[in-house]
Formats: C-alpha cells, sequence, structure tokens
C-alpha cells in the first residue's frame, strides 16, 4: 500500500490552518520589507540620505536585531502557552504593526517604516519556536521530514509571492498606497487563519518566565549544548542563515549596478532562489525515504559551495560581455538574452536546492533529538543564534565591501566560508559524514529496500545481528537506521585506508579473536555493554568473518556471551542481493562479479521482530536471520 503523499497534510486541519498562518506571515514580512528595499535603492532620493548598499544591509539587522533580545522569552513563552491560543496573539500583534506602518507608506516617513520592520521582526521571533515545536506535536515521526519540508516550501514561496508582489506595488502609481493596503490586508487574512488552529498543549505549562532575557538566553543555549548533536545541528543551521542572508543582501545593488538592470531582475533573483528552496525543501522527503536522512546535509553544504563558487565565476564572465551595458538599467526579460545570465540564474537556483537539502534534515533532527519538554526554549536558542550569524553576515558584508571586495568576491568569499565551516561541523560530529556516505551508496550503486525497518527500536538499547556479506554491509544497515548504531568489527578493517576511516569516524568497536589478540576481544566485550548501558544500538556481524560464497557461515558465541552481561533485545537482520558486490569476497573474477547485476542493482535488508535476551542464543539467531534472508544472496 503506498504511503500518503507529504502534500495531504494540507487537506487535514492538524496541518492547514497552521500552514497558511505561517505562508501569510512570511508573505507579509516580505511583501513589506521588500518593497521598503526597493524604494530605498532605486528612488533613495525620496527617503533618505544614506547609501542605498548600506541601507539594504541595516534593513535586514533590522529585522532580526528583537531574535538576539526577545527569543529566550518568546521559547518560554511557546512552552508555557497553548500553541493555538499564542500565534492568534502574534497575529493580532502583526495586524497592529502593518496599521502603523501604513501610516509611514502615507506620510512618507522612513522612521515610522523602520519600527515597522523592528515589529515584524518581534512578530517573527514570537511566531518562529511555536512553529517549529508545534509540528512534532501534531504530526508522526515518519511524517516529519514531509512535514517540514512543504512548510519550509511555503515560507520560501510566501517569502517569493512577498517580495514580487512588494517590489510591483510599491513602483505603480500610488504604490505606498496599494502597499498600505496590501500589508493590512494580508495581515487580517493570517489572524483568521490563526483561529482554526487546533489546540496544541503546551509542554511546561508551569513554567515560570524569566523577567532577564539576557540570563534566559544564555540558560537556553547552555542548556542545548548538553546534547551535542542537537547543539552542532544548531550551528549548522545558524551557518546556512548567515550564508542565506548575506548573499541576498546583495541581490538588490547587484541586480542594479552590476547586471544592469531594474528592480524586475532583482525581483527574479529572487523568484529564483525561493524557487530553488522551495523545491529543495520539497525533494527532501523523496531523497530521504521518509525517514530524518543527515546525509542529504553534507550534500547540500557541497552544493552551496559549488554553486556559490561557480556564480563568482560566471559572474565575473558575465562582466566582460556586458560593458555595454553599463550606464543602463534594462528589464529582466531584456537581460535573460545576454550570454551568461542563464548560468547566473542556474547558479542561483541550485544555491537555493541545496540549501532545501540542507536546511530541512537540520529542523528535522533537532525536532526529534532534543527535550520534548524543552522543544520552544530550543528553537529559541537557535533562532537567537541565527540572529547573531544574520546580524554578523550584515557586518561582514559591509566590511568587505567597504575593503574593496566586489559582490561577486563577496559570494566567491562565502561560498570558500562554508567549505570550511562545513568541513568543522561535519568533524566534531562523525554521524553526518557516515549518513552521507551511506545515502550516496544507496542512491548510486543500488536500489534499497527497507522491510520492516520500524522494527529498528527508535530509543534504547538493543543488539542488532546479521549476515556479512560485504565491507559495505555497515554502510547499508546504518542507512536503514533511524539513530546511529556502534559496529562491532573485525580490527583488520581498522587498518584499510578508507574503510578504516570511515568506521573510526562512526565510532566502531574493534574485535579480534581470542587467539589473536585476547586483550583486544576482551576490551570490545567492555565496550560493547558500555554502549548498550548509555542507550545505544549495536550491530554485531556472529559469523565472524565476510562470506566466501555467499552462504551464511555458523554464528559464533560472542552473542550469547553480550546478553549474559547487558539483557537487552536481540534484532536479526538479514542483507539479501549484496552477494556480488565488488567489495565482497569471492574466487571469481572481480570485473565480472561487479557488472553481473548491473548499476543500480537491487537490494534488501529485511527487520525480524526482536528477540527476548534469553532466547538469543547463536543457534537460534542464526536461524531467524537464514529465513530473513532466504534463498536469495
Amino acid at each position: 500500500m503506498s504511503q500518503p503523499n507529504q502534500f495531504s497534510l494540507l487537506s487535514q486541519r492538524r496541518f492547514a490552518p497552521f500552514f497558511w498562518t505561517q505562508f501569510l506571515g512570511a508573505f507579509n514580512d516580505n511583501l513589506f520589507k521588500t518593497a521598503l528595499v526597493v524604494i530605498i535603492t532605486f528612488d533613495a532620493i525620496h527617503w533618505t540620505s544614506m547609501a542605498p548598499s548600506l541601507v539594504t544591509n541595516l534593513i535586514p539587522g533590522l529585522f532580526i536585531l528583537p531574535y538576539v533580545l526577545f527569543s529566550a522569552t518568546a521559547g518560554q513563552m511557546a512552552d508555557k502557552i497553548e500553541k493555538g491560543r499564542l500565534t492568534r496573539f502574534v497575529k493580532w500583534l502583526e495586524l497592529g504593526i502593518m496599521c502603523v506602518a501604513g501610516m509611514g507608506w502615507l506620510t512618507h516617513t522612513l522612521w515610522l517604516l523602520v519600527a515597522g520592520v523592528v515589529g515584524m521582526g518581534i512578530h517573527s521571533t514570537i511566531f518562529g519556536p511555536v512553529k517549529y515545536a508545534y509540528l512534532p506535536q501534531q504530526l508522526a515521526p515518519e511524517e516529519l521530514i514531509g512535514g517540514n519540508g512543504v512548510t519550509e516550501m511555503g515560507t520560501f514561496v510566501g517569502i517569493l509571492l512577498g517580495e514580487i508582489l512588494g517590489a510591483v506595488l510599491v513602483v505603480q502609481p500610488n504604490g505606498v498606497v496599494l502597499e498600505a493596503g496590501a500589508t493590512i490586508a494580508v495581515a487580517a487574512l493570517g489572524l483568521a487563519a490563526s483561529y482554526r488552529i487546533p489546540y496544541s498543549p503546551p509542554s511546561a505549562p508551569e513554567l515560570e518566565i524569566s523577567r532577564n532575557a539576557l540570563a534566559e538566553s544564555v540558560r537556553n543555549i547552555n542548556f542545548s549544548r548538553k546534547n551535542r548533536v542537537v547543539f552542532l545541528s544548531m550551528l549548522g543551521n545558524s551557518w546556512f542563515w548567515f550564508y542565506g542572508a548575506l548573499v541576498l543582501a546583495q541581490f538588490p545593488v547587484y541586480a542594479k549596478d552590476y547586471l544592469h538592470g531594474d528592480h524586475s531582475v532583482f525581483v527574479m533573483l529572487l523568484t529564483v532562489f525561493s524557487l530553488g528552496v522551495g523545491a529543495g525543501s520539497l525533494l527532501c522527503e523523496k531523497l530521504s525515504g521518509r525517514k530524518v536522512e543527515i546525509g542529504l546535509v553534507p550534500f547540500g553544504s557541497i552544493g552551496l559551495s559549488v554553486f556559490g563558487i561557480d556564480l563568482y565565476l560566471a559572474s565575473v564572465g558575465y562582466a566582460g560581455g556586458a560593458s555595454a551595458l553599463a550606464g543602463s538599467h534594462i528589464g529582466a526579460f531584456t537581460l535573460l538574452a545576454q550570454h551568461g545570465m542563464p548560468r547566473i540564474l542556474f547558479d542561483v537556483l541550485m544555491i537555493g536546492i541545496f540549501g532545501g537539502f540542507y536546511i530541512v534534515p537540520l529542523f528535522a533532527l533537532i525536532q526529534i533529538r532534543c527535550d520534548p519538554a524543552h522543544i520552544s526554549r530550543t528553537i529559541a536558542g537557535m533562532n537567537i543564534l541565527n540572529a547573531l550569524f544574520m546580524v554578523a553576515s550584515a557586518g561582514v558584508a559591509i566590511v568587505l565591501l567597504g575593503q574593496g571586495l566586489s559582490i561577486p568576491q563577496l559570494f566567491l568569499a562565502t561560498a570558500l566560508m562554508n567549505a570550511v565551516v562545513a568541513l568543522y561541523i561535519f568533524s566534531l560530529v562523525p554521524e553526518f559524514l557516515m549518513r552521507f556516505l551511506a545515502w550516496l551508496l544507496i542512491h548510486t550503486i543500488h536500489r534499497v529496500k527497507c522491510i520492516n525497518a520500524d522494527r529498528i527500536p527508535a530509543e534504547g538499547p538493543a543488539v542488532l545481528v546479521c549476515n556479512h556479506v560485504s565491507y559495505v554491509d555497515a554502510i547499508v544497515i546504518g542507512a536503514a537506521s533511524p539513530r546511529p548504531i556502534r559496529f562491532v568489527m573485525d580490527h583488520h578493517i581498522f587498518k584499510l585506508p578508507l574503510l578504516g576511516w570511515i568506521f573510526r569516524t562512526a565510532r566502531a568497536i574493534p574485535i579480534a579473536p581470542a587467539k589473536e589478540d585476547p586483550w583486544l576481544m576482551e576490551k570490545a566485550y567492555v565496550d560493547i555493554a558500555q554502549a548498550l548501558h548509555e542507550g545505544d544500538l549495536v550491530c554485531i556481524f556472529p559469523e565472524g568473518r565476510l562470506t566466501s560464497t555467499g552462504e551464511m557461515n555458523e554464528f559464533k558465541g560472542g552473542i550469547a556471551k553480550i546478553v549474559a552481561r547487558t539483557k537487552v533485545p536481540v534484532i536479526p537482520m538479514a542483507l539479501r542481493g549484496l552477494w556480488g558486490h565488488l567489495l565482497s569476497r569471492g574466487a571469481e573474477n572481480v570485473f565480472e562479479r561487479t557488472f553481473r547485476t548491473g548499476l543500480r542493482s537491487r537490494l534488501d535488508l529485511a527487520v525480524g521482530a526482536p528477540v527476548p535476551p534469553e532466547m538469543a542464543t547463536p543457534e537460534h539467531l542464526y536461524a531467524e536471520v537464514k529465513a530473513l534472508r532466504g534463498d536469495w544472496r
């Protein structure tokens, strides 16, 4: 039976009203901000005496300043107050802010519009923790990656439509009147949608809200640091917002002064980027197999650097052939005919797509790995970090541009910084790299089908046992698991140049036969017991060696020794279809063996029912695994 598509959530009350509320909020934020940026960039003389590039970098900074100041308080409110009620308060606040901003538009009063920017920053600060704490309350774990993908798609489509309408409305005759009316109307629609959000109980109703926002901010971040994977994922998330804010803030001046376009070119760049993020976000469910697949995060990071670098190269190439346009400002459709412009748009699109691959799994990982009673405050802590990184991005852009860097050079510097930061974070959390390699394996060489993978426990200790067919068995099993696995592996594997590094990085446990190294064997059993005591999954291959015939070897007695020390359930599993792989062991010609099944060969991982520790004898487990494997090697 096919599983429901992620878009089916849009027909359900537990998701749809929330989706449209956040969509309209993102739409209105950008309807307002983009109109202000366009006015400042293309009609600065009537609004301000400051340089347009300075103002366009300051506006995003002013918008996210409330995240620094009020995110901790917002997180406490979201954990203490029922989420539908809090959302309705936020929407009433938005309506009031847009009325004040409307007065600014009608009277040409810039400081009222700046107050509106700060006010919408406060609105988004309060709604942020509600937004990402609501999803894990209302969605099942297997729906979470799809729900986050649709939410991110909706957010960026809302951003896109808001940017387009904001840029178009404000340059029309009586554009400021149209802009004021549109923002108030959208705020009213968002308020109406919020009244349909179902009851979502607070996770900590007894919580006392601290009056010291600064101290609470420090406490939130310190609490999140206790969970290393969550905290580093928060930093990775914040880095994406640094990257995105720095690049997007340059688009108005880049479109006007570098591409020699009018405001429609700015809108085109935003459109392509937003469509890319939306497409990448939606593709995450397909590419992840409906589970939280953090292997997509390194994939996304690689794309952000590769296409960021190519955007620089494409911009340099475009400048060389566009000197005749200097001093002119042509429209988007005319500009498309210019040599080199399609490549620039392709790079912007791909940056958006790979940004979606990067951000959606990180959001889902934070949601499922953090303490449920502290989820809103964790999201608030992340918003504080996001705000600090975005403020830093504005500062970095101002400094680098002030030092004489061109905007394309700024794109290049950002892409190179992304590569360095990604390598650093992924070296601190090897799980990302391991899952990336696993994801590559099962999406390039093999078509992997997991049977009853939900029998792998989502939490708590267990021992996994499986037949041993090839050197990549551990990678395939790791890709099917919803959480990290500690593999017990022959110590000789750790001496291999690439595989040894992979398995050391994944914290695999080396073991040796007693006759070869009794100390290492005993240490392995101690490490296994410690891992199970800490609640980890441990996987062993009880045959003790790779099969050289494709048939299973007898199971040795190590599994009995493990469960005798630590009484945990044992999960039998069987790999089917890996025999004949390049990294399996057989007597026939290696090239014949490699190409026998062809590219994208089929592979199954079948998972059996848990076996109680008192029944987990080598003989019983051998029979279970053999039955799961069947006749297919």
